[in-house]
């Protein structure tokens, strides 16, 4: 860190100044604060509408798309040149963290190992299968408007966008959320946008599939209404989509969520399906997958092919082998490796994805494959702490933005079956930096660390997010 920003921004600061003055907006682009806290909002210069390297005169929607995706205006080959640049200072950074400890992994270009180039999305526009949109006041003031946020919270002056610009979602989506937008325009209820402050209507979530599958989930508060104005609320949704205006988005799966927290869990408080089938499908590497409204999934299909893929050879995996997937979702890593293993255990927090996981196992035929439902650093040193199990083991981590738990990373660096490991990291320059550091240390027996370390032995980027500043990295450390 540099006066509180990464160094990776600073990499993506050096890339985005030569853009700024080609287009005459000076030499000091304001970055985007997605990039310094990882949110989806912007910082507006004081006393200027505008943000980030938006043209001057920019519409909303510009200034919209230069805030969720500040590389839009980047031809394809410069966003992947200014995403190595920012995880090269990735692996630099782990380099000289680990060198701060002791363990000597530096490479030539000041590297914790070799850095392959980014592999490209295969498709660039319109990639996400998954978008969320916000319920706030737009540009003209309107409570009810659909979209994305641009400005913060602190400032007060977070306005809510339509995505109609936004490059990296498809038009099936934006088409849901303007739908969504005249269905609460026209209820007598209002917008959630404060809870204390009372509304209903609050986030929508669109999902999609290659079969031509949509799914919307919304979100509602039920403040003091019972369960009467409720099921009037639901009924008249549900017309909406199956036979009224809403119709032409042809949802396959109409969802409802009585929630009164920010986000919350199906067990916290169930989905209900008022409309279709409870489920969307998706093919991937030939298998099909079940996914249900909170299943993570991820957000770009074919670049997932394509990170999969590499996941199978990185592993060097055979018929002798048993894969650890670790955080598994819906099971799309460890099912798309079962038939080159012996065996393959799945461990997810999210029970519903658990279930969709085993569906998916049984109706792909997959018969070696055992799914574990709960937190993982509750699951996985019960079942690590008794291994006695012969054949070779490899662990594959592919955790959200936080990381994995302490516990999780002591369970691994402890088992000495485990000689190979995957870790797959949306920002590795987070909270992964953390695992990367506990994994590489020397034994600490204070922190009960006392395996012996792995060492990172080769990194490589997957571009699953045109348009944006992040990638996915594939770390493969082994000892």
């Amino acid at each position: 860190m540099l006066g509180g920003v990464s160094l990776p921004v600073m990499a993506l600061c050096c890339v985005l100044s030569p853009l700024c003055r080609r287009l005459g907006l000076g030499t000091q682009p304001v970055l985007p604060s997605s990039l310094l806290t990882g949110s989806t909002t912007v910082k507006w210069r004081k006393g200027n509408a505008g943000e980030g390297c938006s043209l001057p005169g920019s519409s909303w929607g510009e200034r919209l798309a230069d805030a969720v995706t500040p590389l839009w205006r980047l031809p394809y080959q410069e966003q992947l040149q200014v995403k190595y640049e920012s995880q090269r200072k990735v692996l630099q950074t782990l380099a000289s963290r680990l060198q701060e400890l002791g363990v000597d992994v530096q490479k030539p270009g000041e590297l914790c190992c070799p850095l392959r180039p980014v592999v490209p999305s295969p498709i660039i526009n319109g990639y996400r299968n998954k978008s969320t949109f916000s319920v706030n006041r737009g540009p003209d003031g309107n409570p009810k408007t659909v979209g994305l946020y641009v400005g913060t919270g602190r400032a007060r002056n977070i306005v809510c966008v339509r995505a109609d610009h936004v490059k990296n979602v498809p038009s099936k989506h934006k088409q849901v959320a303007q739908c969504y937008e005249e269905f609460i325009r026209r209820s007598p209820l209002d917008s959630c946008i404060l809870f204390h402050e009372g509304g209903h209507w609050r986030e929508l979530v669109v999902r999609t599939t290659s079969h031509g599958h949509t799914m919307a989930i919304v979100t509602f508060h039920p403040q003091e209404l019972g369960q009467e104005a409720l099921a009037i609320q639901k009924a008249l949704l549900k017309e909406f989509f199956a036979s009224g205006p809403g119709a032409g988005c042809a949802l396959t799966s109409l969802y409802f969520q009585e929630s009164t927290m920010t986000r919350c869990s199906h067990e916290q408080s169930p989905f209900q399906l008022l409309y279709g089938e409870p489920h969307i499908f998706e093919d991937l590497l030939g298998l099909k997958f079940r996914i249900s409204p909170d299943a993570f999934f991820q957000v770009n299909t074919s670049g997932a092919e394509a990170l999969y893929r590499a996941v199978g050879e990185l592993s060097q995996a055979d018929g002798d082998t048993i894969l650890l997937d670790v955080c598994c979702g819906t099971g799309t890593i460890g099912l798309s490796l079962a038939r080159h293993v012996s065996k393959v255990i799945g461990i997810e927090i999210v029970e519903k994805a658990v279930q969709d996981a085993r569906w998916n196992a049984a109706f792909n035929g997959i018969s070696n494959c055992e799914f574990h439902s709960g937190k993982a650093e509750a699951v996985l040193p019960q079942l690590l702490s008794s291994w006695e199990d012969t054949r070779p083991l490899v662990a594959v981590v592919n955790p959200s933005r936080a990381g994995i738990h302490y516990r999780v990373v002591r369970a691994i660096r402890n088992c000495k079956a485990i000689r190979r490991l995957l870790y797959i990291s949306c920002k590795p320059e987070g909270e992964a930096m953390r695992n990367f550091l506990e994994l590489c240390c020397p034994p600490d027996p204070g922190k009960k660390l006392v395996g012996e370390p792995f060492a990172p032995v080769l990194a490589i980027p997957f571009d699953l997010f045109p348009h944006t500043v992040h990638c996915e990295l594939v770390l493969l450390f082994s000892r």
